[in-house]
């Protein structure tokens, strides 16, 4: 049982605020995300129930909490928008923190405190069985029958899942180890190349587990006792932390299956050695499971040779055409600036990729925001996120929509050692509000890409380029989840670089036919208002023009990127500015 006693007492303070998240999760809260970082103002996990937010205080501490936490959490409340608070304590609390609940409970404030008694008592209260609360769709049921073939095949002890953002690729994969378990119990491991990813991962599979599965996390932050790795049924680990562990010549507990997810990164030497070492996909060593919606790498290897050809394969074009996905209602812009003039600006040279990435116009910002602001009542309940290019670009472009008053946005940044940065504990806030409708944008940089889940969003900004169709379609991603009352998602793509053209030109011939680092960067101002006209089919004039000049849309696409992308023609055909 993850509840149990000698588990909680065995754990370290990070797997101690774990419990708690899973134990939520069972108990159907929503929004449950893990807060606690340095300067975290005295919360560490914040969820939703009963149209309520409860704040969290977990103090994995050998003596009892006293007072001064209580106070501590009480102004949490305040920081974190939150009603309920509740304190988590590994051993108990002293009779003045009892006494204090008391008196905040006659002045109506519905302070918890809960001790290890009380998590034993919510634990032997959770069923015994794994509910089916979201049976798998049709071709999500298909998927998972295509793990299982791999899985039982006497000749195949390997198996590839290639699925577009949005199709539930964990959820199959989860669903699927469901089964292999109840078959068969099992010793899981799942990889990804990063932390943030295996904390989420973790989370993903919670719901698929009897209480008496136990997981762990095994990374550069967290590192479990041998007897807890070897006890775990399911091992959350990043790459890196497993193939160093290996070269230093230590030892793996045996695995039954592997799980890789993102494997497009697998080719790299870390998983190489990985997978080696455990036998994972060959006949005699451990069941390798690989799940991606980008198959494309870089570096030309081919994953196939690791995971063989896909089991399970759909891609955004299939999603969107059977209904898997979305409704899209792609909006394309180009604008009137004259990108050839701006090679070089008061004695500096630009190239086409820092023209990209480093130089803002401020009349061309305000025109992107006009266009956002006119398409924000088309959407019932507009949640949007605004893909920027820069952290610099990401704050401006907030304060311009907020400056109009239509909606509430906030800017979201990776951690950056080089400039500005936004610490854990206003991150975790942000999205936490944009995740209870509080915050309605977010200006995202980076964080948005690869293995983040957000809520219900219908309102898609492309600002800034990107070169990597990966990444352009993770994004595109963000915004393709179907949810009830969802009709559509809108994009906007404010087109500044012919290769996005061709993407996006490519994927509507394939719907017909049936198929970051900080640097410095410049802001300026024009001389004239930037305005953007549609190129969809609304605008059949700029799009045959386009069809026609682009000779190889393949070659454009995946051309370098610091191939010249300053070719647009002065004017559309007819004399349109």
């Amino acid at each position: 049982m993850f509840l149990s006693e000698k588990e909680i007492l065995s754990g370290t303070w990070q797997s101690f605020e774990r419990v708690i998240c899973r134990l939520l999760i069972c108990e159907e809260y929503s929004g449950v995300r893990i807060v606690g970082q340095s300067g975290d103002h005295g919360a560490d996990i914040i969820a939703s129930k009963l149209g309520k937010r409860w704040l969290f205080q977990a103090k994995h501490w050998k003596n009892k909490v006293g007072t001064a936490v209580v106070d501590e959490t009480l102004r949490a409340l305040s920081e974190y928008h939150a009603q309920i608070p509740v304190i988590v304590a590994l051993n108990g609390f002293d009779e003045n923190a009892k006494q204090y609940q008391m008196l905040l409970h006659s002045r109506g404030i519905p302070l918890q405190l809960w001790d290890l008694g009380e998590l034993s008592k919510r634990g032997q209260r959770l069923p015994g069985c794994v509910p089916n609360k979201h049976l798998p769709r049709p071709y999500q049921e298909g998927a998972i029958n295509n793990i299982l073939e791999a899985y039982f095949d006497t000749y195949e002890n390997k198996a590839l899942i290639v699925m577009a953002t949005g199709l539930g690729k964990t959820f199959i994969s989860a669903e699927g180890a469901k089964r292999i378990y109840n078959n068969k119990r099992s010793k899981f491991l799942v990889l990804a190349h990063t932390n943030p990813l295996v904390y989420q991962l973790e989370r993903s599979f919670w719901p698929f587990l009897l209480p008496t599965q136990r997981t762990v996390i095994w990374n550069g932050y967290e590192k479990p006792s041998d007897t807890n790795i070897e006890s775990a049924d399911m091992v959350f680990a990043c790459i890196n932390t497993i193939a160093d562990h290996i070269r230093q010549g230590n030892e793996l507990p045996c695995f039954d299956v592997v799980i890789i997810d993102e494997c497009h990164h697998a080719g790299s030497n870390m998983y190489a050695d990985t997978i080696e070492y455990l036998g994972a996909g060959k006949l005699e060593g451990s069941f390798l499971m690989g799940m991606t919606a980008t198959p494309w790498r870089p570096d030309e290897v081919d994953i196939t040779t690791l995971f063989g050809h896909p089991r399970v394969q759909i891609d955004i074009v299939e999603g969107l055409k059977k209904g898997f996905l979305s409704n899209v209602d792609y909006r394309m812009h180009t604008d009137n600036i004259d990108w050839s003039a701006l090679r070089n600006i008061n004695g500096k040279s630009f190239t086409a990729k820092q023209i990209n990435r480093t130089l803002f116009i401020n009349q061309w910002d305000d025109a992107v925001v006009l266009e956002f602001q006119k398409i924000w009542s088309e959407q019932k309940a507009p949640r949007a996120i605004v893909f920027c290019g820069t952290i610099d670009h990401a704050i401006t472009m907030r304060d311009k929509i907020n400056s109009l008053g239509f909606c509430n946005a906030a800017a979201i940044y990776s951690q950056s050692n080089t400039g500005l940065s936004i610490n854990q504990f206003e991150r975790n806030r942000i999205l936490s509000d944009f995740s209870d409708g509080i915050i309605d944008v977010i200006c995202a940089v980076d964080v948005f890409n690869e293995g983040i889940d957000v809520p219900d969003v219908n309102i898609l900004v492309f600002q800034r380029v990107t070169h990597s169709r990966r990444i352009f379609i993770q994004q595109l991603g963000r915004g393709l989840r179907i949810s009830e009352g969802k009709e559509k998602v809108i994009v906007l793509d404010f087109v500044s670089d012919i290769r996005r053209f061709a993407a996006g030109i490519d994927l509507k011939n394939q719907l017909e036919e049936g198929m970051s680092i900080r640097c410095q960067t410049t802001r300026i101002d024009l001389p004239n208002k930037v305005t953007f006209k549609r190129v969809d089919g609304e605008d059949p004039g700029a799009e045959t023009f386009l069809r026609e000049w682009l000779d190889d849309v393949v070659s454009i696409e995946n051309a370098g990127e610091d191939a010249s992308v300053l070719k647009f023609p002065p004017a559309f055909p007819g004399g349109r500015q």
